[in-house]
């Protein structure tokens, strides 16, 4: 009634202080200390204090005013109490989106200005939190077949309850050792998660622990760090590590589901066998324990169950996070969502009867089981009649469910395809029975593969090349081969035998597969082998595979150069041309490439001779005399390019074969003026006197023959010569005397042209000599005549028996001065006749010396041979 009538007597005033509530936001950041101003309600609301009665603030909420905010009730002015505001603590729901604050309501009295003050304080964070680990020490299993950059999840990742900036921004490591290093994660709901990456290869066997410190460092200013013990661990080489078939796996849960319920099964696989493939199932440290202990999780066969009672009128979700551990591995994560859903009491039943071996809700098939065996019987029962049910199935795999025949509510599961135990070795299924009220009841099933020898084994590499030095060591490792067989237990265990190509120095370890050598091998006997390697397994029937090794020998220098012959002799003949190709040395090395390859040179002789690496021919420099030098010996060294060089030594022996370059040389007589006292009363038959000439050449070159090309002086025929020996001997009686000359050819008989020198031979007719001065005259005016001496090199004189023309022709003029100079000249012979007589006479019984004529032919040669050593004039 009293509103009614404020409405009629004042209704500005009822309007605007009771027809809507007013609202106040304040903030402030929290830590603030007791006593801090907050706000002014009165001030904010414009309020005037000079009113009466005097306004009246006032808090109903005591326990809040009491516990975080103090209001002056004159002046509505709000501090902060005793308690110190901290915003973790008011809001542990640590959320940027929903922020936190503080509500209060306000009473403004008295009654006729009474008013309802919605007051929002809103807290502000501050970096006042360091980030905290949940642990103090953090170990890390890290395996030491790491490859570089392999990434490792940190599972205890530090918390910071600020928020933003201020919460955690990065990682780092006090000591990274060279080996490791830190990145930052951040998921789809904005956490950081640091990540060990492996920066180096890892040995457990030099270093098997790293410890260290890993600080978390948030925002603020100046930033604060929370610090954990990071101890690393370096495991031996596990090659595999369990992973799970399905890592996100989404679970639909009915609130009404009674305790121990199946909810999922999870699987992980490790190929590993024996304790390495052992898996263990624990839930991550980020699983709260109360969560833990609502779903029981199986850690050996990773069943999930529901271990309590769920509110059926909650609508939430649960989050578990299972860790798949293996020995010496980092865990494999899988996250299973439970969402949990109100449903109706009283869901329909079914009932399972199985067709296949089961066990505890697990069935075994053969993988060799073919398309639509049937595996199992489901009956729905407690349905109403005018209810349609549906089944289904829910999971994949080969696998349908459906109505059996024209039975109600009967339904039959079955194989789709053949299985394959390789590709998958389990399947988890769920049959789902819902009917038209949303009534829904879920039968958890994991059909387990027997596994069959129906694989087999497959070498890593179907070739396999290794290469060996040669000279190796007896039993000396090559290789290890590696076959696999997807087939389980005895059948997928592999035994290696060497095929029957193998060579017997091969061995193969059957267990292990470690291909050696038994012997040491000699690249230069064999350089390559090939040969074929069986992978057996222990199933029924056997399987095998084959694969192809082929092993390469590496040559080693272990053979020095060899020459085609122990020694080398060429001929060559003289004045060969400077360069010119001599011979050709024939090397070998049995090494390979730079171990084969052979550089000669020549030891002694190289300022005459070279030799050509490359081919090997040998070459003089210059032109080579035999008549200087016949015969050189040379020693050529092979060195090959091995590390160290290999080298062997061969004598090479150059024979100059004589070549027609030096005529006969007359060494009797010594000169064309020199002349021979011949007896006119010699014999005929009487060796007077012979030539004697050498040759500097050899063989052909050096045979001489000897022939008289021209004469003058005396009838034709009187003289003959020896052409092999040159003995000129008396063919006729002497019956003029005066001086006789013969031109005496000295030719060789080299080819293919002859040289040859002549020589003018004098014999002096006469019982004596005793004007030795006349002889002279005679021999000077002899050698104005024209005798066709000419040198060797220009050209051959025309052989012949007998030359009756030792002078060609003269002219005609001299012709016509001798025919008119012949009365002169027979004047003069006789006068000179006639004075010789008388000379003769006087002569005879003066002269000490007298040569008689040799009448024998033993003492016509004694005077030859005093002539010769005496007759040089």
């Amino acid at each position: 009634g009293f509103c009614i009538f404020l409405l009629f007597t004042s209704p500005l005033s009822c309007s605007a202080n009771f027809s809507q509530a007013k609202e106040l936001i304040y903030k402030i950041k929290e830590g603030l200390p007791k006593g801090s101003f907050i706000g002014a309600i009165g001030r904010d609301l414009n309020l005037n204090f000079t009113v009466e009665p005097p306004f009246s603030f006032n808090l109903p909420q005591k326990k809040v005013s009491d516990q975080y905010v103090k209001l002056n009730n004159s002046t509505g002015e709000l501090y902060t109490s005793a308690t110190e505001i901290d915003r973790e603590t008011l809001c542990p729901d640590n959320s940027v989106r929903r922020g936190c604050d503080l509500s209060l309501d306000v009473i403004v009295l008295p009654q006729q200005y009474f008013q309802l003050i919605k007051v929002k304080i809103l807290i502000e964070d501050v970096n006042d939190n360091r980030p905290k680990f949940p642990t103090d020490e953090i170990s890390m299993f890290i395996p030491e077949n790491s490859p570089i950059n392999a990434r490792y999840t940190v599972e205890q990742s530090a918390v910071d309850p600020d928020l933003g900036t201020y919460g955690v921004q990065t990682y780092w490591l006090v000591n990274d050792f060279g080996l490791f290093t830190l990145d930052v994660e951040e998921n789809e709901g904005g956490e950081l998660t640091p990540f060990l990456i492996v920066t180096e290869d890892l040995d457990r066997e030099v270093q098997d622990e790293y410890i260290t410190d890993i600080i978390a460092e948030d925002g603020g200013t100046p930033p604060l760090l929370g610090a954990a013990t990071l101890k690393i661990i370096i495991t031996d080489v596990n090659d595999n590590c369990p992973h799970f078939t399905e890592s996100q796996i989404n679970v639909t849960l009915h609130g009404n589901s009674t305790k121990g319920a199946h909810l999922a099964r999870l699987h992980a696989f490790d190929p590993d066998l024996g304790s390495n493939a052992l898996i263990s199932y624990t839930y991550s440290e980020r699983v709260p324990r109360t969560t833990r202990s609502l779903f029981q999780l199986d850690k050996t066969t990773g069943l999930i169950k529901l271990a309590g009672k769920i509110d059926s009128g909650t609508h939430t979700f649960y989050k578990l996070t299972v860790l798949a551990n293996g020995p010496g591995c980092i865990p494999a994560v899988a996250t299973v969502t439970v969402h949990v859903i109100k449903v109706i009491t009283g869901p329909p039943a079914v009932i399972s009867r199985y067709i296949a071996q089961e066990k505890d809700g697990v069935v075994t098939l053969k993988e060799s089981e073919p398309a639509f065996s049937p595996i199992a019987f489901f009956t729905v029962k407690n349905m109403d009649l005018n209810q349609k049910v549906n089944c289904y199935l829910e999971g994949f795999g080969p696998f349908r469910i459906v109505p059996y025949q024209l039975l109600k509510n009967e339904y039959l599961l079955e194989t789709t395809e053949p299985l394959d135990y390789e590709k998958t070795q389990d399947y988890e299924l769920i049959v789902v029975a819902n009917n038209t009220h949303g009534v829904v009841i879920k039968t958890f099933l994991k059909v387990q593969i027997l596994d069959e020898n129906d694989n087999a084994p497959v070498f890593q590499q179907a070739l396999v090349e290794i290469s060996i030095e040669e000279n190796n060591l007896p039993n000396s490792f090559l290789t290890q081969l590696q076959a696999t067989d997807q087939d389980s237990g005895s059948r997928g265990q592999v035994m290696y035998l060497l095929g029957g190509d193998a060579p017997g120095v091969f061995v193969v370890d059957q267990v292990t597969g470690v291909l050696t050598v038994a012997t040491s091998l000699d690249r230069e006997e064999k350089e390559k082998y090939r040969f074929i390697v069986r992978a057996i397994d222990h199933g029924t029937p056997r399987r095998e595979s084959i694969a192809t090794v082929v092993v390469t020998v590496l040559d080693r220098n272990d053979n020095s150069p060899r020459f085609i012959n122990k020694d080398f002799t060429f001929f060559v003949p003289e004045n060969f041309p400077g360069y010119g190709e001599i011979g050709v040395l024939s090397v070998t090395d049995a090494d390979a490439a730079e171990n084969g390859w052979v550089a000669l040179s020549i030891l002694n002789g190289s300022d005459i001779f070279l030799i050509d690496t490359g081919r090997g021919a040998l070459r003089a420099k210059t032109s080579l005399d035999r008549e200087q030098q016949g015969t050189y010996q040379l020693w050529i060294e092979a060195v090959d390019g091995g590390k160290p060089a290999l080298s062997s030594v061969t004598m090479v022996t150059v024979l100059l074969l004589d070549v027609n370059d030096n005529p006969p040389v007359v060494l009797f007589p010594q000169s064309n003026q020199s002349y021979l006292l011949v007896l006119p009363n010699t014999e005929p038959g009487t060796s007077i006197t012979e030539v004697y000439a050498v040759d500097k050449d050899t063989g052909m070159n050096a045979v001489i023959a000897y022939s008289i090309i021209k004469r003058k002086g005396g009838e034709p025929g009187s003289f003959a010569i020896d052409p092999e020996t040159g003995n000129i001997t008396l063919q006729r009686e002497l019956s003029i005397r005066g001086l006789y000359s013969l031109l005496v050819k000295v030719s060789d008989h080299g080819q293919p042209e002859p040289l040859y020198s002549t020589v003018m031979v004098n014999f002096f007719v006469n019982e004596t000599v005793c004007n030795e001065s006349y002889v002279q005259s005679l021999l000077t005016r002899e050698a104005d005549i024209e005798v066709e001496e000419k040198p060797w090199y220009i050209g051959q004189m025309t052989d012949g028996p007998e030359r009756y023309e030792m002078f060609p022709c003269r002219p005609v003029l001299i012709a016509l001065s001798v025919t008119c100079l012949g009365l002169f000249s027979l004047v003069v012979t006789l006068l000179t006749y006639i004075c010789y007589k008388k000379f003769k006479k006087i002569r005879k019984k003066e002269c000490e010396v007298e040569i008689p004529l040799k009448t024998k032919n033993d003492s016509a040669k004694a005077v030859n041979r005093k002539l010769r050593q005496v007759s040089n004039i």
